[in-house]
C-alpha cells in the first residue's frame, strides 16, 4: 500500500533559540556585575517535538497563546527558519532541500506584514507580483479581483498605504499572498486587530478559498469563534508542544460541561493549559 502525500507533513519537529536569562532580583551586586559583564544563556524550547499532517483542502487551526510556538513552527514551515531537528514536507517535498521549489507553492499572510508605505496598495501589489514571474496588467486585474471579494474598495487601491486603516493593510497583505495562486496557505493569526466586519470578510474568503481551491490552510490564532469556525482539525499548543489534536466536536468532548452550561473551545485551552489564551511572552 503506496504512503499517502499531504499537503503538510511534519516530523518531529524542533527549534530552540539561546536567550540571555533574567537576573534574580536578589542576587548580590558583584553577581549581577558578572552577569552583565557575561550574561547566562537558557534555552527557549519554541518548537519541541511536533508533528503534524494536513490533507489536500483541509483547514488546520493551531491554537495558543503569545509565545506558545505556534509562530516559530510557520516560519519553519515556511523556509524562514530551519529546524534544529526533524524534517516538513510540502506535497512531498523537503522544505529544506527543496526550498526554492517550496516557495513557490506556498505563500503566507502574517500579523506582521510589510510594505513599502509610501508606495500604494497597487503598487504594492504589483512589485510583489512581478517577483513571481506574473506581468503587472494581470497582476493588477487578479489584485482588483480578490481586493473586491475581501470587501476593500478597489477605487483606494491608489492611495499610499500609510493611509490605509489596519484593516484594509491587512487585506492587502492577505491578496498579496493570494495573487501566486498558492497550493499551501499559512495564515499567521491574520484577523488580529481587524475591526467585526473586516475579520468577517477574511473569514468568508478564507472559506471559499478553500471551497473553490481545495488548497491546503494552515491557520494560527488565538481567536476561539474563528477557529470554531473555520477548522476541520485544531491542535492546541503550549510551551512549544501539540498537548491535544482533532476536530473541534473531539476537543470539546475531552472536558466535561458544568451544570446548565455548554463547553467551550476556551474551557477546553484553560482546562488543558491552565492559562488563558492572552497569556505568555509576547
Amino acid at each position: 500500500m503506496e504512503t499517502p502525500i499531504y499537503g503538510l507533513t511534519v516530523r518531529d519537529v524542533t527549534k530552540h533559540f539561546k536567550r540571555s536569562k533574567k537576573p534574580e532580583d536578589k542576587l548580590r551586586f558583584t553577581k549581577k556585575i558578572k552577569n552583565i559583564l557575561k550574561p547566562e544563556k537558557e534555552i527557549i524550547r519554541a518548537v519541541d517535538g511536533i508533528s503534524l499532517d494536513v490533507n489536500i483542502g483541509e483547514i488546520y487551526g493551531i491554537l495558543g497563546a503569545n509565545g506558545s510556538g505556534k509562530s516559530t513552527l510557520i516560519r519553519l514551515i515556511s523556509t524562514l527558519l530551519l529546524p534544529d531537528s526533524g524534517s516538513i514536507h510540502v506535497f512531498g517535498d523537503d522544505v529544506v532541500s527543496n526550498s526554492m521549489k517550496v516557495r513557490r507553492i506556498m505563500n503566507r499572510v502574517s500579523v506582521e506584514a510589510s510594505f513599502f508605505k509610501r508606495l500604494s496598495s497597487a503598487e504594492n501589489l504589483i512589485y510583489a507580483a512581478r517577483l513571481y514571474g506574473i506581468s503587472s496588467s494581470e497582476a493588477n486585474k487578479k489584485a482588483q479581483s480578490i481586493l473586491d471579494r475581501l470587501g476593500f474598495e478597489t477605487k483606494r487601491m491608489d492611495e499610499e498605504m500609510e493611509s490605509l486603516s489596519r484593516g484594509m493593510q491587512q487585506k492587502v497583505a492577505i491578496a498579496r499572498a493570494l495573487l501566486t495562486t498558492p497550493m499551501l496557505l499559512l495564515l499567521d493569526e491574520p484577523t488580529t486587530g481587524l475591526d467585526p466586519k473586516s475579520k468577517r470578510d477574511v473569514q468568508a474568503f478564507i472559506e471559499e478559498i478553500r471551497n473553490d481551491r481545495n488548497a491546503v490552510i494552515v491557520l494560527t490564532t488565538h481567536d476561539m469563534a474563528e477557529a470554531e469556525r473555520l477548522c476541520d482539525r485544531v491542535a492546541i499548543i503550549d510551551n512549544g508542544k501539540f498537548i491535544a489534536e482533532g476536530t473541534v466536536k473531539e476537543l470539546l468532548a475531552m472536558v466535561p460541561a458544568k451544570e446548565n452550561t455548554t463547553t467551550t473551545l476556551e474551557d477546553v485551552f484553560i482546562a488543558l493549559t491552565g492559562k488563558n489564551l492572552e497569556e505568555g511572552d509576547a
